[in-house]
């Protein structure tokens, strides 16, 4: 192998190597902005069932802002697993905010892509197939009560 053509693959690896590095870049928004963000808004929401109540703060991505377009909805929220409660959605929202995230803990509020449904997590979990929308406010403990309820979802 001659050295011209060692030189010619190592620039070429660079270059490759550089655009690669270039891609989670290119998947951010329009104006720069990461559409999976993690950051809270001062949008916030309660979540009402069984005579008790939760308020989460939503983040600042496409799903959330979806999910906020929709309240207030009267739903149904019931048990899932042993870590989750789960509420069907009227549709499903968008997937813009989607992408991995780390720090996964109860208190979460998540969007699941395959079902289209809320999750709301009490206990430990993985991210696979969720979007992040907020963290509830003041703990999750109505979350530990077991059982099918009607729930109200709305703005605050």
């Amino acid at each position: 192998m001659s050295m011209r053509f060692k030189f010619m693959s190592r620039r070429a690896l660079l270059g490759g190597a550089l655009a690669a590095a270039a891609i989670p870049l290119t998947a951010r928004g329009q104006e720069g902005r990461d559409p999976a963000n993690q950051e809270p808004t001062d949008v916030r929401i309660r979540i009402g069932f069984n005579k008790l109540t939760l308020t989460a703060t939503l983040y600042d991505n496409p799903t959330a802002r979806d999910l906020a377009s929709l309240l207030p909805l009267d739903l149904k929220i019931e048990d899932y697993g042993r870590n989750e409660k789960i509420v069907h959605l009227p549709r499903k929202l968008t997937e813009e905010g989607s992408g991995p995230f780390g720090n996964e803990q109860p208190g979460d509020l998540c969007y699941f892509k395959p079902w289209g449904n809320l999750a709301l997590f009490y206990a430990d979990y993985r991210w696979d197939g969720l979007i992040r929308l907020g963290r509830f406010d003041n703990g999750f403990e109505p979350l530990l009560v077991r059982g099918e309820y009607p729930v109200r979802i709305e703005r605050i």
